[in-house]
């Protein structure tokens, strides 16, 4: 977890959250993500609800071809369904998180680094998993300075 020290384990409440599903190939994920936050942003406008967090991405499964997964906001009231957007929620409970600093295509060895600090503990990882995008990407930002939290949800 490059910059981001040692994972620690906490309790996390429920999240309320505004959604775009989708079942995705891996090439084709800056895409989804593009025009997700699109659509997110004008119906959040739209509906009048507001983000109350960074954005995060919930994963789901990751088959070889596509992954299942949705991105979106945790936001501060419910939203209804309308503009490919809908209503989503991250869950509470039990667990593992860090930080990784750096690029997006680091993110896999940190991934692995966590769930080996899971596994040495004896404690089980949930099949569903998320990211938080502390630093907003842009094409003036260096990707060195990225900022993600690696949430694992785990049982144990």
């Amino acid at each position: 977890m490059s910059g981001g020290g040692e994972p620690q384990l906490v309790v996390l409440a429920p999240a309320r959250a505004a959604v775009v599903r989708g079942r995705v190939a891996p090439d084709a994920l800056r895409e989804f993500f593009d025009t997700s936050f699109a659509a997110l942003a004008e119906q959040l406008r739209a509906q009048g609800a507001r983000p109350v967090a960074a954005a995060h991405a919930l994963y789901r499964d990751l088959a070889a071809d596509a992954w299942d997964l949705e991105v979106g906001f945790a936001v501060d009231r419910p939203v209804r369904a309308a503009g490919g957007v809908g209503p989503g929620s991250l869950p509470g409970g039990r667990a593992v998180t860090c930080v990784h600093t750096g690029g997006y295509d680091g993110l896999g060895a940190s991934w692995e680094r966590l769930r080996g600090w899971v596994g040495e503990r004896g404690l089980t990882a949930a099949p569903e998993f998320w990211e938080v995008y502390l630093t907003e990407p842009g094409p003036d930002v260096d990707p060195a300075l990225l900022r993600t939290q690696l949430v694992q949800p785990v049982a144990g």
